[in-house]
């Protein structure tokens, strides 16, 4: 397999980029050897390999699996081979003797559960003379991971353990730890899905008693897999405003539709006064019954939450008054803005922050009584319809999407893609961003 002199997308914000000082990014060949060049020692989250992985022999454990899992364990980095882990002399791997498919066997072999989201990116110089192999492990919610092996003399008897690491070493959970391990994961799960249910619920009661009319919102919360400590420094008031900034023009480049007016820039009359809130930053216009209804916040934890009035204006006064009375309008082309002004609000707080896990998107649709739903569409450039044959649903089920403070541009807008398709899909029709 050959080498590829592209930036290795990380998912991890290691100690590495704390020690280079650079922000959540793609992995470079020239901050691998800086770090090494420097004499940055192993920790939980790098470790320094001289050479590549090799297979196992005479039924010991597998090196790669035993590493790879023991980060996992821990909370998640990188293994960067071509580099001494005593001295850190950056001596390099021969990038035609690496094998990424060989390397993702064993550790579908020899790792359970599966573990996946792992990335494996040869880095070679500009000049081609050295290469190193970085394989990047996120922190996984499935954790605890055993790895496993066979005897040497009894191919069918297997035996397992829990690496993880304690410093720079490798270590084995003992039976209370890994009891311990289970039980953090069952609970880190459930405390996960009601942190976003709670967040969900705050916002429509931030919104929902203040609408004008029957109206329905679009409504999303996005939060770190691993989100900041309350230790951490709060988001400093004069960089919410600069945040969203950033992130709207990120969410203009997703698009080649530039008719819609985005979230992010309904909100521009009141970046310059953000209110406080719980440990957040507050942007709303509901206060000013003018013009479409935006509610966002910005939390010191990375969280992050959008709520948007998808029904102002959704068609012309007459056409409105034509539609069936009891439903509520939902301007598709709103919802296309909203989901990439929200994961790209998402993705800056994130990078901004220091956010270093992955970061989920919940996305959905209500309104404040159960009524229909009626979609609304442009067609050919300007004309804007009620679909015939679309469907008229009483409820649209949330939907999910995952971003990471590395993502690029591409990345971000198949998330956004996905998740906008996700909810007009409820409503029987497909719609493009």
């Amino acid at each position: 397999m050959t080498s590829r002199r592209v930036p290795c997308t990380a998912r991890s914000w290691t100690r590495l980029y704390e020690y280079l000082g650079a922000p959540p990014g793609p992995l470079t060949f020239d901050m691998v050897k800086k770090a090494a060049d420097t004499n940055l020692v192993e920790s939980d989250d790098l470790d320094w390999k001289q050479f590549l992985p090799r297979p196992p022999q005479d039924g010991r454990w597998n090196e790669l699996a035993k590493d790879v899992a023991a980060m996992a364990n821990t909370r998640g980095g990188l293994l960067i081979y071509g580099v001494t882990d005593k001295t850190t002399k950056p001596v390099g791997i021969d990038p035609d003797e690496v094998n990424t498919q060989q390397y993702a066997q064993w550790i579908r072999n020899h790792v359970q559960p599966y573990l996946p989201g792992l990335t494996f990116t040869t880095l070679t110089s500009p000049d081609g003379t050295i290469s190193f192999l970085v394989i990047d492990i996120p922190a996984s919610p499935m954790a605890p991971h055993h790895v496993y092996r066979t005897a040497a003399k009894d191919k069918d008897q297997q035996a397992s353990v829990v690496p993880y690491l304690d410093a720079d070493h490798t270590a084995w959970m003992a039976e209370h730890q890994i009891e311990r391990a289970y039980r953090d994961r069952f609970t880190r799960t459930q405390h996960a899905q009601d942190e976003t249910d709670r967040l969900l619920a705050h916002a429509l009661d931030s919104v929902l008693p203040e609408q004008a009319g029957p109206s329905a919102w679009f409504v999303a919360v996005a939060r770190p897999e691993r989100p900041l400590p309350r230790t951490a420094p709060p988001l400093a008031r004069e960089k919410a405003p600069d945040l969203c900034t950033t992130a709207r023009a990120r969410s203009q480049r997703l698009t080649s539709n530039r008719q819609t007016v985005g979230p992010l820039t309904g909100l521009d009359i009141v970046l310059p006064n953000p209110r406080p809130g719980l440990r957040r930053w507050v942007f709303s216009t509901l206060p000013l019954r003018t013009g479409r209804e935006i509610y966002a916040e910005l939390h010191h934890d990375g969280s992050t939450a959008l709520a948007v009035n998808l029904s102002w204006k959704a068609l012309r006064d007459s056409d409105a008054a034509d539609s069936a009375t009891r439903n509520v309008l939902v301007d598709a082309d709103v919802v296309g803005a909203s989901c990439r002004d929200v994961l790209a609000l998402a993705h800056e707080l994130a990078r901004h922050l220091g956010v270093d896990s992955s970061v989920h998107v919940t996305t959905a649709i209500t309104t404040a009584e159960p009524v229909p739903l009626t979609p609304v569409i442009t067609e050919y450039g300007s004309f804007r319809t009620i679909p015939e044959q679309a469907r008229q649903p009483r409820r649209i089920q949330p939907v999910t999407a995952l971003t990471t403070p590395a993502d690029e541009d591409e990345a971000l807008r198949m998330s956004a893609q996905e998740t906008f398709t996700d909810l007009m899909h409820q409503f029987g029709i497909t719609v493009y961003l």
